[in-house]
């Protein structure tokens, strides 16, 4: 360590000998307290060699305690490994297994062996997570490969997929909650032990891996350079880079596997290695992994530090409400590059003439789709269209729920078409931004908060959280001048905040938390007449307020400076419109759950049709997104009758692989 030190700079040599000692002197103190807390100090060696059968303490010492710190330390070692290698051949310095979906897609190939209870145990839980990392890692990197691994399209991509995996999480969990309910537990970052089996199982992989890196290190070397530099010193690219990502999804899989998902450590262990002065691979090679064991081995004391003094934590959960503030206090210091258009001039600039007759066409598709919803439907006797009294009979069933959809689907519709004018970003909605997970927060948060009947005050609460979201995020993005890079990195710092939070209160073991997960996943099962008239209502109100903004709409993408020289206060029009945007999504929100893409479907379908201009296609995109959440809800209730797919999951199910096209197709 003395020879890899000596190779840096005095300066930055002194910086990282003093942050690696400090960080091991606060470990080894939360060690002392915690430790002693449990044991007396005298008995502690021998409570280690060979603990007394009969005294519970030097058990729960030996086979619960020191197994926790080894694999606190093993764990944040191979996270840090496994972000440097991921940064590293991708060029991206915000990669990990957590931005990338593959800690996602392990954790939702635990969840079906668990859930399916797959013969050979372990084995098989090991294989699944494999599978589930191997499989989103092979679509996230596919879709940017012959982008040079755009840093944009890969953490989009890994955004996107992460969702997904959630969707898919959410509908196991939500037809087996007793059953799964320990796994939200799990997914959050769970370190308790009972015995030394997982330290086994994790040491000999991580130095395996950890091999095979000093073997990759020239390869690794080369990668971070131009393509063109590293073909003529001799590296076959597509061979070096398949080997490295393998390793790192192989290693990211077994993390999963041991502790769930621990998000953050993986991403600023190498960036405090480079901060630190390690510029070399070598260099980051060795202090990555370090400095990865010594955070989350601090993180871990101090979650149970925090057990003793309030109560028992995830670590993963403690990382993640950590690490998202840090990103997004990161996010203005990073060197971001130019990101071209997410969406070809062309399509930006295209008007619909006659935009009359294609509105008067969606007016009749819309009716086509309400009869269906309220008509057609699969009974005991199969399929049939339901006319007369027993039409009579249903009508009250159907009609709030086909209500609620479609007025739910116009508003995220519009509030996509808003965020993304008010943006210039086309991958702008409020899904994709975190902007719905803010108000189902806010929501919820009231809920455990406040006793009682808390219906007025929902509203409120979720456009108080979306509009917090909303507006921590231009804060952040304003001063790179609203790229599309720093807002979508916001969007996901913001979305893993909101989502541990959640996580931690459905592992709360709360019982209003059943109903919660319904809601959650984006159904309408207990909208009544009265709230489906209620809801309709508002959203009158809020869709006459829109075309109100027409004018800043069409000046706002011109730049700050144009606007105010057309008469424009730029600051709080922002703010109007981000308000009115904010109370559409938290409207949604309360009736279909933060899980859909309508919000980023919509506005494109409409875009694709030629309708750029604000009006037509605010318009457009209001019906197009009612249809598709009306036809998502009504498909929900018949794709597996008697039981119900939430229409929030459904439009998941359907628009994440829209997103996913839309990046492949337009993303430079």
């Amino acid at each position: 360590m003395r020879r890899r030190l000596a190779m840096m700079p005095a300066s930055k040599r002194s910086g990282a000998v003093l942050t690696v000692a400090s960080l091991l002197a606060l470990l080894l103190l939360m060690m002392a307290v915690n430790l002693r807390q449990a044991l007396p100090a005298a008995t502690w060696w021998q409570a280690v060699a060979n603990p007394e059968p009969e005294d519970l303490r030097q058990l729960l010492f030996h086979y619960s305690l020191l197994p926790r710190v080894a694999l606190s330390l093993l764990v944040g070692a191979g996270l840090g490994l496994a972000g440097l290698l991921f940064q590293q051949v991708l060029r991206n310095p915000l990669a990990e297994p957590a931005t990338l979906g593959i800690a996602t897609g392990a954790q939702l190939g635990v969840t079906v062996a668990t859930l399916w209870m797959l013969p050979g145990g372990e084995a098989a839980q090991q294989w699944m997570a494999m599978a589930g990392a191997l499989g989103i890692g092979v679509l996230v990197f596919g879709l940017s490969w012959g982008k040079q691994m755009s840093p944009i399209t890969l953490l989009l991509a890994g955004l996107v997929l992460s969702f997904y995996c959630a969707a898919v999480n959410q509908l196991l969990v939500l037809f087996n909650h007793e059953q799964l309910q320990n796994l939200f537990l799990w997914s959050s970052g769970m370190l308790n032990q009972q015995d030394w089996s997982r330290v086994a199982f994790l040491l000999p992989r991580l130095l395996a891996c950890f091999a095979l890196a000093l073997l990759l290190l020239r390869p690794l070397t080369l990668l971070g350079l131009d393509d063109g530099v590293a073909r003529n010193l001799g590296l076959g690219l597509v061979l070096a880079r398949l080997t490295t990502l393998g390793v790192a999804i192989f290693l990211s899989a077994q993390l999963v596997n041991v502790a769930g998902i621990i998000g953050f450590v993986g991403l600023f262990a190498p960036l405090l290695a480079r901060m630190l002065g390690a510029r070399r691979v070598w260099q980051r090679l060795w202090l990555a992994p370090l400095l990865g064991a010594l955070l989350l081995g601090l993180t871990d004391q101090t979650v149970l530090w925090l057990t003793r003094v309030w109560r028992e934590v995830p670590t993963g959960a403690v990382t993640a409400l950590i690490g998202a503030p840090l990103l997004l206090w990161l996010l203005p210091r990073l060197r971001t590059t130019h990101q071209p258009a997410l969406v070809p001039s062309g399509d930006i600039n295209a008007t619909a003439p006659r935009w009359g007759r294609w509105l008067l066409a969606g007016i009749m598709l819309l009716l086509g789709a309400l009869a269906i919803a309220l008509m057609l439907g699969k009974g005991a006797q199969g399929w049939q269209w339901s006319r007369g009294e027993e039409l009579a009979q249903l009508l009250p069933w159907r009609w709030p729920r086909a209500v609620a959809a479609l007025t739910a689907g116009m508003m995220l519709a519009m509030a996509g078409t808003l965020i993304q004018k008010l943006t210039a970003n086309p991958m702008g909605s409020p899904e994709v931004l975190g902007i719905s997970a803010g108000a189902a927060t806010g929501v919820i948060l009231l809920l455990f908060l406040i006793p009682g009947d808390t219906s007025a005050w929902q509203l409120p609460a979720g456009s108080a959280g979306a509009a917090l979201t909303l507006l921590v995020m231009i804060t952040i993005a304003s001063r790179g001048g609203f790229s599309t890079q720093r807002m979508l990195l916001a969007g996901i710092a913001l979305s893993t905040a909101f989502s541990t939070v959640l996580t931690l209160l459905l592992a709360s073991g709360d019982p209003r938390m059943s109903g919660v997960i319904t809601w959650i996943s984006g159904s309408t099962y207990g909208v009544e007449s009265a709230q489906a008239i209620n809801i309709a209502g508002v959203a009158l109100v809020l869709a006459l307020m829109v075309p109100l903004c027409q004018r800043w709409l069409r000046i706002l993408p011109l730049g700050s400076v144009t606007a105010q020289a057309l008469g424009v206060a730029v600051t709080p029009v922002r703010l109007l419109i981000l308000l009115l945007a904010s109370v559409l999504t938290a409207m949604a929100t309360l009736t279909v759950g933060p899980l859909s893409f309508v919000g980023l479907m919509a506005p494109h379908l409409a875009r694709m049709l030629g309708f750029s201009r604000v009006i037509p296609q605010l318009c457009c995109s209001a019906l197009i997104g009612g249809i598709l959440m009306l036809l998502a809800d009504w498909a929900g209730r018949m794709i597996l009758f008697p039981n119900q797919v939430p229409a929030g999951l459904l439009a998941t199910f359907i628009g994440a692989p829209y997103f996913i096209y839309l990046l492949r197709k337009h993303t430079h």
